[in-house]
């Protein structure tokens, strides 16, 4: 193995193509499931953004998924349609509506997550060590995530 910064980059960059390849090569997995039930990965987005608690606006939605407010609209309204999603009067200023989960908003996100949480049959084939060794190195991604870390 060899030493430097050049090649612990490399084996980043590497890492991460493998990381990326096998996500979107599994891809068509999830979008049959968001199909099944009519949606699309926008859709899931959404879904998995929006809680039936804490409503948010349309604005907020927007800048969290970093697109123009009228796309965000459009999304909504797709939710909505679907019996999803619904936008609320804020009781302070009317004006302002808050997108929130309805029930079925709920159960759908639920089911979703249940179907992708199951794991790929290539992933699943992996020996014990393997999987310990992975969820090891994800969960140190994640930690290093959330606090902005790396200490490598």
């Amino acid at each position: 193995m060899t030493s430097g910064r050049g090649s612990k980059a490399a084996l980043a960059r590497q890492a991460w193509s493998l990381m990326f390849d096998y996500l979107i090569r599994s891809a068509p997995r999830r979008t049959r499931s968001l199909a099944a039930r009519g949606l699309t990965p926008n859709d899931s987005r959404a879904l998995f953004t929006l809680s039936a608690d804490e409503g948010k606006s349309m604005r907020s939605l927007a800048a969290a998924w970093q697109c123009d407010p009228s796309n965000a609209t459009w999304i909504i309204d797709r939710l909505e349609t679907l019996g999803l999603a619904e936008r609320r009067s804020v009781p302070d200023d009317r004006r302002v509506k808050q997108v929130v989960l309805t029930v079925k908003g709920e159960t759908t996100r639920a089911a979703l997550l249940r179907e992708f949480q199951q794991p790929p049959p290539e992933l699943a084939a992996l020996d014990r060590a393997d999987l310990e060794k992975l969820v090891n190195v994800l969960r140190k991604l994640g930690r290093d995530a959330s606090t902005g870390t790396n200490d490598g």
